[in-house]
């Protein structure tokens, strides 16, 4: 199943992928779930509720992709644990030692944006850089789970491009405000459930690109940590709830790793495209600078 949050009457809601057309839930029945977050707590039941619906909507509630509005998949999750130095190609060109424990970071929601909206170049920097991940969605509340069993509280994936100011992202030993600008960091199109994947989405190919040239390409099976592993180690520490979202690192290949460094800038376009999940594109723009009011 393929999920997608949407704006619908100006408010977000949940949509699903019956073959290349997207069916608006808000109009394909009643009771459905408005939202990821009410289809993960709404279980089996949920699931079924939605397969019901997608292959009966109403010609109404069928829209073409091309003209939706894309929202971030879970557009204000409870917590983005974020994950750095996950391949070691990326770790050796960013002149670190390949960690032992993972790197964990936190993203906060007000940095999210969706498939197709602008990536913000803030005003304080020009240095915008790309990263391409994948994302795990967690489906059932984590807490002390054992590797083995990790995968089962994973409800599903998706394209994650985040966005890092390099120059803020150094200022400090720690790294929270460099990737946590407004409007950095995307995700979408859409959630692909796990049964959709191979386990833990080992084997599937990664890639962004950066005005149609290719600038990192990897295998998500370079990863250091994997999915599984990641689940487990968090949740010795961290309750993971239905909505948890869990960007899984990027491959070597980055910008400001680069000679000469490559950053974005406001008229490019940015993909990242991963095999089996989708396609996320993004034109970066320059910041508007608004005043608050007094």
């Amino acid at each position: 199943m393929r999920l997608a949050t949407i704006l619908h009457d100006g408010k977000p809601t949940l949509a699903a992928y019956r073959g290349a057309d997207l069916i608006d839930l808000a109009k394909a029945g009643s009771g459905l779930p408005e939202s990821v977050l009410a289809f993960l707590e709404g279980g089996d039941e949920a699931r079924g509720a939605v397969a019901r619906a997608i292959d009966a909507a109403p010609a109404e509630a069928v829209l073409d992709p091309e003209a939706v509005t894309f929202l971030p998949v879970v557009p204000r999750p409870g917590k983005i644990i974020c994950v750095g130095l996950n391949y070691a190609d990326h770790s050796a060109e960013s002149g670190f030692k390949q960690p032992d424990y993972p790197t964990l970071f936190g993203r906060f929601a007000t940095s999210l944006i969706g498939h197709r909206a602008p990536l913000i170049r803030p005003n304080l920097s020009d240095q915008l850089d790309y990263e391409g991940e994948i994302a795990a969605v967690i489906g059932r509340r984590a807490k002390h789970v054992p590797k083995a069993a990790a995968l089962d509280h994973v409800a599903g994936y998706a394209v994650f491009n985040e966005g890092s100011v390099r120059d803020y992202q150094f200022k400090a030993p720690q790294w929270t405000v460099g990737k946590n600008f407004d409007g950095t960091g995307a995700f979408g199109p859409a959630l692909i459930t796990s049964d959709e994947l191979p386990p833990g989405a080992r084997g599937l190919r990664i890639a962004t690109r950066l005005n149609g040239e290719t600038v990192q390409s990897a295998s998500t099976d370079d990863m250091v940590f994997d999915v599984a592993t990641l689940i487990s180690i968090i949740s010795e520490a961290i309750t993971l709830e239905p909505g948890d979202v869990i960007v899984t690192g990027t491959p070597a290949g980055v910008g400001v790793a680069r000679k000469p460094q490559l950053f974005m800038k406001p008229g490019d376009v940015c993909e990242v495209e991963v095999e089996g999940i989708g396609l996320l594109v993004n034109p970066i723009v320059q910041e508007e600078t608004r005043r608050a009011a007094a």
